[in-house]
Formats: C-alpha cells, structure tokens, sequence
C-alpha cells in the first residue's frame, strides 16, 4: 500500500434540526461578520434561511447575505462575493446549500484571502495562501464539499469548469439534517447518488496494492447508496435512506476513500467537467452517462480491479471467464443507473452532441493537448475524444 495522510478537521453536527444550532456554532468561531451564501429561492420558501438568520441574531452575530448560486456554480458570482466581503469586512462564510453553494463559498474565501485573480488558482497557474474560514448547512447530498479540499467552478469566459484543492478550504463546521434534503426532486436525489459513489469509485480505479480495510469501506459504501437510492425513488420522505446517503456523501469525499491509494483515476470527473462547462448539465448525471463508455475504453489495463469491483460491489458470481464477470459487471452498474432514473450515455442527457463539439470537449478537456487525463490509462487527446464519441452512439 502507499503511505498516506488523512486530514479530516470539520466538526459534524449531524440529525434532526440540528441547522438551529447554527448561531452557537458561528459564534464559536470568534468572527466579526458573515456573510450568508446560498443559492435559490428553495432555501427561502422552506424557510430554513429564516431559521438560519434567527440563530445568528439570538447568537448576536452580524452578518449579511449574497444568494444566486446555480449548478455548475459560476466565477462571475465568485467574483462579487469577493468584492463585497472586502467591502463589508467579511471574516467568515456560512454556505447554505450544497455543493455548488459550498464550492463558491470556497472560491470567494481564497479570493479575499490572496491577491490577484481567484481563477488563477484553478487554472493551475499558483497555490493560494490562505482561504476565509467556512462554514456549512448541507441541504444536498451528492458533492462532499461539506468535508472535501476541493472546489469546482465554471469560468463564463470560454465556458471552462476547473477545479481547485487545498486543506485551507476545508469547512470548520457541516450542519447536516437529512431532513433538509426530502423536499429534493428525484433527478436531483439521483443524481446526488450518483456523484456520492463516483468519488469513491474514481478513488478505487487504481494501480496499487490497496489496503483491504479501504477496499471494504469503499465497496460497502457503495453498495450502501446504491441500495438507498433505490428506496429513496419510491419513498422520498425516508429519514433512514436520506441519512444514510447523506452520511456517505461526506464520507466519500473527505479523503477516507483514498487512504492507501494513489489518489485514483479522475478520468471520469475529467470528462464530465466539459460536459457541465458546455451543456450545463448536472454533474452526477453527467458522470453517469460518460462512466460505462470510460470503462470499457480502459478496463483491460486494470482487469483484476474490475474483476474484483463486478464480484464484490455489483455481485456477478465469480467465473472462469474474467473478461465475461467484467463486462457483467459494468453493464449491472448501468442497469442500476437506469433504475435509479439517470442517463448511461450523452442521448439520455438530451444531448446531441455534434463532430465539432466531440473535437472541442476533447481539446478542453486535455487542456489544449497539454495534458493526459486518469491513471488507469492514460488518456490523450484522441482517447478522450474516442470515450466522446462512444458515449454519444450509445443508446
């Protein structure tokens, strides 16, 4: 196995209206002014952001709010987070949301931290110095940021979706209620699942002796969430299913999964960032349709693994014929993403894709051919135009 570090500092509050105990838990982070980020008006009619600004009143804390988040969260509004927390003399964020809420928060806190433009970090040009402290109240389960290094955000300019990590972003604190989640759609739920077990899976497609222990976790987590997905397409309102997923999502994404790895493969997050940066659309969704047609581009380089992912995660009885129990292997976890009502290639995200747009996603995604992409093969220019190309003839 890889020698490892494991940092995992973000206190959790977890169960049933624990989002009330938010102005004792901004207190004790000994700030000045926060400023309140959230994304649509669901936050709102639920009145959960009403709850929020009570408790930060009743805890005599001063602050102020910025809202308009949307998926695939947007430098633009990154950018005005940044000018009015210097203006306002911000020294704390309370991300109220999910991913793309907590990936900006992220964002806006290196901004005001460093100088200079904040995209640089994501473009890999620097490495920030520092990031405002955050703070969470989840309402979806899916990203992980609650608990990750990591933060997505998508540039208007040229429309590129880029990501940055660094322990400074990593929240102080995760209010998690399942509860806030039930009012989700199912697309939204689903697709939530679906982000949640890729994190772990782009983490267990790997070319090292791996630790039996995180092999275990990581392949009972997702047996765990494919089996609550399935409940929570029939019954919405389980607090059991919710907090189950929800817990899975925190933990699959806060380094756990990777503990005795390399760190993974990444591939298939690669391919779906030019798809949200293009098309806009939503991540697990997307990562769903490209993930099949990643696999079967690339299973021969890592046959063992996937042998041993179609035994012990998707259940296909152990065979003789290795190249058979993989390939049974893969087509069970799409056939449980269309249980589960999401796409397994680009036709199920609406998508007509065209030739010149296949040839740009390829071009994007390989940074304009100045990198390869994944570890379990590497995968250039033309691969990642191949995965493309497959992805958008399968139906």
């Amino acid at each position: 196995m890889e020698n490892f570090q494991y940092y995992a500092p973000t206190k959790v509050v977890f169960g049933k209206e624990t989002e009330n105990q938010i102005g004792q838990l901004v207190k004790e982070q000994d700030c000045r002014k926060v400023l309140v980020h959230y994304g649509s008006g669901s936050v709102k009619r639920s009145g959960l952001l009403d709850r929020i600004f009570a408790s930060l009143d009743e805890a005599g804390i001063s602050y102020l709010s910025l809202g308009g988040v949307v998926p695939n969260p947007r430098l633009s509004l990154v950018y005005e987070g940044i000018d009015l927390c210097r203006k306002e003399g911000v020294d704390f964020i309370l991300a109220v949301g999910g991913g793309s809420v907590i990936d900006s928060a992220k964002a806006i806190g290196y901004g005001v931290k460093n100088e200079g433009d904040v995209w640089d970090f994501y473009e890999k040009k620097r490495q920030a110095c520092g990031c405002l402290p955050i703070g969470v109240v989840l309402t979806i389960a899916a990203a992980g940021s609650e608990m990750s290094d990591s933060s997505v955000i998508t540039n208007e300019n040229g429309w590129l979706k880029r990501g940055y990590n660094s322990s400074y972003c990593r929240p102080k604190f995760a209010v998690m209620n399942p509860e806030l989640t039930m009012t989700l759609p199912k697309y939204q739920t689903a697709s939530g699942c679906v982000d949640i077990m890729m994190h772990t899976m782009e983490r267990y497609f790997n070319h090292c002796d791996n630790m039996e222990l995180t092999d275990g976790l990581s392949e009972h987590l997702l047996r765990t969430v494919m089996k609550n997905a399935k409940i929570l397409m029939d019954a919405p309102d389980c607090y059991e299913a919710r907090a189950e997923v929800m817990w899975a999502g925190s933990l699959s994404h806060n380094g756990l999964m990777a503990c005795g790895n390399d760190g993974g493969d990444w591939a298939c997050h690669q391919l779906e960032h030019e798809l949200g940066g293009m098309f806009d659309v939503a991540h697990g969704a997307g990562l769903a349709a490209v993930w099949g047609s990643w696999a079967r581009y690339v299973w021969d380089a890592l046959p063992n693994r996937f042998e041993q992912f179609a035994v012990n995660v998707m259940g296909v009885k152990k065979d003789s014929d290795r190249d058979m129990v993989i390939q049974k292997g893969i087509e069970a976890m799409e056939t449980f993403f269309r249980q589960i009502e999401m796409p397994t290639d680009l036709g199920g995200l609406e998508l007509e894709v065209s030739e010149e747009q296949m040839r740009e996603l390829a071009l994007k995604c390989s940074h304009f051919g100045k990198r390869t992409i994944g570890c379990v093969k590497k995968l250039d220019q033309e691969d990642i135009y191949q995965i493309y190309k497959k992805a958008a003839a399968r139906d």
